[in-house]
């Protein structure tokens, strides 16, 4: 059930004044110093104006936030990093839950943990952890705030070594839809803990994680790889060769693009159809170029740009490319090899790329991946191999609507079946939240759904609608 939301107007500078007291964050609205700034986020494609921000401090301001929405009936949007490609971090007249200003991290290298509060970028974590040789499966851009992407599952260069982020996920704290504030682990609220590792932000606001990591870097080999844009079918058909043997500790991904003019390519290239492979070697480094080897001779090299570095290069070394404020679709399908037939549609697909800034990752998965049982958590695809993620990208508005339909005809030509992962969908789609789930994994997470929001408060999301709003339809 969804309550009628009252004109931002209604709300009246006593009640107002109400929160802003009781908050040790900021309250911050329209016509404020810095709303324009507050309101804004990654994703240039969303200009919303909500009624109201709130950057909070504690867990005790997101306590007074999330009743305070209760009580006056507003649609609240989580803000974590404010990466949400569909826009979730921010609303029209509503309330945006900032938790920005929550981004402490405590390393406990003894148990090979970390806490890290919800507003923490994996740029914050990995910082802290890599003090201590320690890591988990974080963002491949650094800032990409870790809460929904964890959320949502979380792919990246750690994935065939560690897993998903959200495999990770040992304990969490979360404030619920009726004003409970839980700490959930595999001993206090374990089906929730379930939800929390692939099922969104659809169960209450955390305001903390705790992760189990491994010993990683502060070496790792990585880095790029570029071939000309015209070898791309020959290169994909060497990619799936080389996967078939990559052992866990490399992770590898494929993207077709356009190459930039950057300087460490040769001039002649910029501006002109290119293929990067880059990826991560985990293990010790002095094996890191024998184990990429197979993925840096696929055609002719254009340059060759693997390396050992520091594992927090590694991590922010994509940052430039996908910079604050462009419009954003993103689009994805889970496919079980890179056979024959998905190799000629994603090339057909590249060769309709619709601008320099849109493109096509495939990344690979598996490993430690792959060996997670299917229901230990509520992320839904893990028996297929590679992911296709479609970016589409605009300046601005022109030209968006039709960078948007090539995304998606993308990824529809890999079939009816490739499912769908949620942190890689660009809109709110039922159907789309549906594809990303077993029906069985669909069915428990509404479950919990009902039992720690029934009224569906918590809705900006990929959203699992409970039993009671799915009734009405």
């Amino acid at each position: 059930m969804t309550t009628a939301q009252p004109s931002p107007d209604a709300l009246g500078d006593a009640t107002l004044g109400e929160l802003a007291q009781a908050l040790r964050g900021d309250l911050i609205r329209p016509g404020d110093d810095g709303y324009d700034e507050a309101r804004s986020i990654w994703n240039g494609s969303h200009d919303r104006k909500p009624a109201l921000i709130v950057r909070c401090r504690g867990e005790a301001d997101v306590l007074k936030t999330v009743e305070f929405a209760r009580s006056e009936g507003l649609p609240i949007a989580v803000r974590g990093g404010g990466h949400s490609i569909p826009g979730f971090s921010t609303v029209d007249d509503g309330l945006v839950l900032d938790l920005s200003l929550m981004n402490a991290v405590h390393v406990d290298p003894s148990r090979r943990t970390v806490t890290a509060q919800a507003g923490c970028l994996w740029s914050d974590v990995d910082a802290e952890a890599q003090a201590f040789g320690l890591a988990v499966t974080g963002g491949l851009i650094s800032t990409t705030g870790i809460a929904g992407f964890t959320l949502g599952g979380g792919i990246g260069w750690l994935v065939r070594r560690c897993g998903l982020t959200c495999d990770n996920l040992v304990g969490a704290d979360i404030v619920t839809a009726d004003g409970q504030y839980l700490h959930v682990s595999e001993d206090e609220h374990p089906e929730l803990l379930w939800a929390l590792r692939g099922g969104g932000g659809n169960f209450g606001v955390v305001t903390s994680f705790e992760f189990r990591m491994q010993e990683v870097g502060p070496t790792v080999y990585a880095g790029l790889v570029f071939y000309h844009g015209a070898e791309a079918d020959r290169v994909l058909r060497g990619f799936r060769t080389a996967a078939a043997g990559a052992p866990d500790e490399l992770s590898m991904a494929v993207n077709l693009t356009t190459a930039p003019p950057a300087p460490f390519l040769p001039e002649e290239v910029h501006g002109k159809p290119i293929i990067a492979v880059l990826g991560l070697w985990s293990g010790r480094p002095e094996d890191g170029d024998a184990a990429t080897r197979p993925f840096r001779e696929l055609a002719p090299v254009v340059v060759d740009l693997f390396n050992p570095m520091p594992y927090v290069a590694m991590q922010t070394l994509l940052d430039p490319l996908y910079p604050r404020g462009l419009w954003n679709y993103f689009r994805s399908a889970f496919f079980a090899e890179l056979d024959d037939a998905t190799t000629e549609a994603v090339v057909s697909a590249y060769s309709q790329v619709p601008n320099a800034l849109s493109e096509l990752h495939i990344h690979h998965l598996g490993g430690a991946m792959g060996r997670v049982p299917a229901d230990a958590t509520a992320f839904g695809t893990r028996d297929r191999d590679f992911i296709l993620n479609a970016v589409a990208r605009t300046p601005g508005a022109a030209g968006y609507d039709g960078v948007v339909e090539w995304a998606r005809s993308a990824t529809a030509a890999l079939g009816p079946d490739a499912a769908s992962y949620v942190n890689f969908t660009g809109e709110a789609s039922e159907d789309r939240v549906r594809a990303s789930y077993p029906t069985a994994t669909y069915d428990r997470l509404v479950a919990v759904k009902d039992r720690y929001d029934p009224t569906n408060m918590f809705r900006l999301n990929q959203n699992i609608r409970p039993s009671a709003a799915a009734d009405r339809g």
